[in-house]
């Protein structure tokens, strides 16, 4: 696995571009992969702070190196600035700010660092209530762990900080898994969090990404403003919070489909903190793929948020068969005038393709759909204006006008 060398906080290398690779720098993208790199200057195994120069040796940007990753280089500033501790608590600082001026009254689960969206890369920062998740995907940004714990243990009413750096990106770049409290009190084995009025269990040590979907936040409340005495099926429905909304907007009834038994039982806990234990409806265990081609019921609104499909580019084929599947099944079981909230969290499915893959189920299920609006992700999801590929949460609400 990767090693950090021991100058790597200190060190600065300098990454000299292919003539003609430094319009993408020069416009802003994070990201230098490998093909647009003719030299590096230092030790070839390093890991570290690295300065950006183009053919000519003009300086472009500086940020974070590692040798072992297709992408070389994930840039964090296009000046002449240096990348400590300072740095980082300056960068949190100002994310911070953004969450709690727009989400601190509505909500006390929200993203609080989205990588590239707030210029930190490799950087995810989950807060809820007290408690914050961090995920380092890179190994330059966890060369900084120590330093952005210790600006992040001093923000507002913070209890508790725990890191779930693991997964298929970290191991692509060279990191081992590391799981546990970074600072602070160790978690509860659940936290309670609060989200529009409603209230949600979270388990952060061991559900799904961090332990709860925040980037459906804002779709949740259209669900809400849609659901009334409509019989509506969440299929993916992790802990349940699609379903809550639903019955929380007058639902007449809710079917709450899942694979995971984990998550059915947190959903099942979540629907009787919310005061919908007895609502009608049924919490099932089964995987979505079989259950909408096999069932015989109709609803009147589906929602169809599955896991990413695509983890890289070379998954696209696949992932486009498989939402085309849900999509044309779910189709068939909507009632005349029903409707379909569907979603891909596929960074590599641009909305295009996926629109697409959505209109050739449709043709196939003989239905014509009309499109009422286009889902996304919330304000404490931000994507950078010169990093589209950090828009990965795409969605449409449709309806079967026929």
């Amino acid at each position: 696995m990767l090693r950090p060398c021991g100058l790597a906080t200190n060190l600065v290398l300098r990454i000299y571009l292919k003539s003609g690779r430094e319009r993408p720098v020069l416009h802003g993208h994070p990201w230098i992969f490998s093909g647009a790199i003719e030299n590096v200057e230092g030790p070839p195994d390093a890991v570290g702070v690295a300065d950006i120069l183009d053919a000519k040796k003009n300086w472009l940007a500086r940020g974070l190196y590692n040798q072992k990753s297709q992408i070389r280089v994930r840039l964090l500033t296009w000046h002449k600035e240096t990348i400590d501790g300072d740095f980082f608590a300056r960068r949190l600082r100002q994310a911070f700010a953004l969450r709690q001026r727009h989400l601190s009254a509505s909500t006390s689960g929200y993203r609080m660092v989205n990588g590239e969206g707030d210029f930190l890369p490799g950087l995810i920062v989950d807060r809820y209530s007290g408690f914050l998740v961090c995920q380092f995907f890179t190994a330059g940004m966890a060369l900084f762990k120590d330093d952005i714990v210790e600006a992040l243990a001093l923000l507002d009413s913070i209890t508790g900080i725990f890191e779930r750096s693991e997964g298929r990106v970290s191991g692509e770049e060279g990191l081992e898994p590391s799981v546990g409290v970074l600072s602070g009190e160790a978690p509860p084995e659940k936290i309670t969090i609060e989200e529009d009025g409603y209230k949600f269990l979270v388990d952060i040590r061991r559900g799904q990404k961090t332990g709860f979907f925040l980037d459906q936040r804002d779709n949740r409340v259209f669900l809400s403003t849609v659901a009334r005495d409509r019989a509506v099926l969440n299929c993916f429905s992790f802990s349940g919070a699609f379903s809550i909304y639903a019955f929380g907007g007058g639902a007449t009834k809710v079917v709450t489909l899942d694979s995971s038994m984990a998550a059915l039982e947190l959903a099942e806990q979540n629907l009787g903190l919310n005061g919908f234990a007895d609502a009608p409806g049924e919490i099932l265990k089964g995987d979505a793929f079989a259950y909408l081609k096999e069932i015989d019921e109709k609803f009147d609104l589906i929602v169809v948020d599955p896991p990413s499909l695509a983890h890289k580019r070379t998954d696209l084929d696949a992932a486009t068969g498989g939402y085309k599947f849900l999509n044309l099944h779910a189709l068939k079981h909507l009632n005349p005038g029903g409707m379909l909230l569907t979603f891909s969290c596929s960074q590599h499915l641009p909305i295009d393709l996926f629109q697409k893959v959505v209109f050739g189920a449709a043709v196939d299920a003989r239905r014509k759909v009309t499109v009422i609006k286009r889902l996304s992700q919330p304000i404490d999801h931000p994507v950078s204006l010169h990093h589209p590929e950090g828009e990965y949460l795409k969605g449409l609400a449709l309806i079967a006008v026929d």
